[in-house]
């Protein structure tokens, strides 16, 4: 299957590339600049010049595809904003370049979009109202076209994808601690991430290209849930620092925009994902490997 990857050469999308090779799949990546594009031709793959924000040139590169899988997010949260908007328009560029095709479409979207507090499975709803995220929209774009007949996927990311390499939420407590001197977590501490291994991920993306029909939303979730104080107490042990609670006000001061990823309480389900696909998780848990030196070597 020739297969058309956005994101394919970040953290996550990078993973997708070797896992579709070594299936024996031809890789077309997204790329937005030359050393993308080398980095691609390096693993492997074909690169297509584009970015998310080029619409035109994700519907040529969809069209040319045997199957499409989206997992590229501009991570800038000082526009996280405007980096949803641009999300949702380019998952709606891709739903219309493969609409009335039958060829399948994998999306990208997060666990962090479910309304908090409680276990959330395949069929749990994206909140709503006020307290809509961001990223929700993407989602019910990409919904909308698999009610139209698209043959649409969704894969819902864990808040912490992990692994060699690894440059999300992780790393950033780990700098935010080296900074402050403090590895912080906010009231008691049980709020809980859902976790997943960069390489199981990246099978999972596999599997759902390759089931023959769409899987209405899949969870990219190996474990349901790690409490936060956990992740603050392997950071601030490696790094020799005082593990703290904060209150949610002081947690405003000492996180800042990251605030509300902190506090995030969102455990998640991925047994009906897999029971549909044979999915089963083989690689390392979020404290094991955040337990190792590769987290915090400067």
């Amino acid at each position: 299957m020739r297969v058309f990857v956005t994101g394919a050469t970040g953290f996550v999308g990078s993973a997708v590339v070797r896992e579709l090779i070594e299936a024996g799949h031809q890789v077309v990546g997204l790329a937005r600049s030359q050393a993308a594009a080398r980095a691609l031709v390096a693993a492997g793959a074909q690169a297509h010049d584009g970015s998310l924000e080029e619409l035109e040139s994700l519907r040529r590169g969809a069209a040319a595809a045997d199957g499409v899988i989206h997992t590229a997010f501009i991570h800038d949260f000082r526009k996280f904003k405007d980096n949803c908007e641009t999300d949702r328009r380019a998952v709606t560029a891709l739903c219309e370049a493969l609409a009335g095709s039958g060829r399948p479409l994998v999306v990208t979207s997060a666990l962090g979009i479910l309304p908090q507090g409680r276990l959330a499975t395949e069929d749990t709803e994206p909140a709503s109202g006020a307290a809509s995220p961001l990223r929700a929209p993407t989602e019910a774009a990409a919904r909308a076209a698999a009610v139209a007949g698209a043959s649409v996927s969704l894969v819902r990311l864990a808040p912490t994808v992990h692994g060699d390499g690894d440059h999300g939420f992780v790393p950033l407590l780990v700098d935010l601690a080296r900074r402050t001197g403090v590895s912080a977590y906010v009231g008691d501490g049980e709020n809980r991430w859902p976790a997943v291994h960069r390489l199981d991920a990246a099978r999972l993306f596999r599997l759902v290209l390759e089931a023959g029909a769409p899987r209405p939303v899949c969870h990219a979730v190996a474990e349901e849930g790690v409490a936060f104080r956990d992740i603050a107490g392997v950071i601030g042990r490696r790094l020799g620092l005082p593990v703290t609670a904060l209150s949610a006000p002081e947690a405003t001061g000492h996180f800042g925009w990251f605030a509300p990823f902190a506090a995030m309480d969102i455990p998640a389900s991925s047994r009906r994902t897999r029971e549909w696909l044979g999915w089963q998780p083989t690689g390392s848990g979020l404290i094991e490997d955040l337990d190792r030196p590769g987290y915090f070597a400067r």
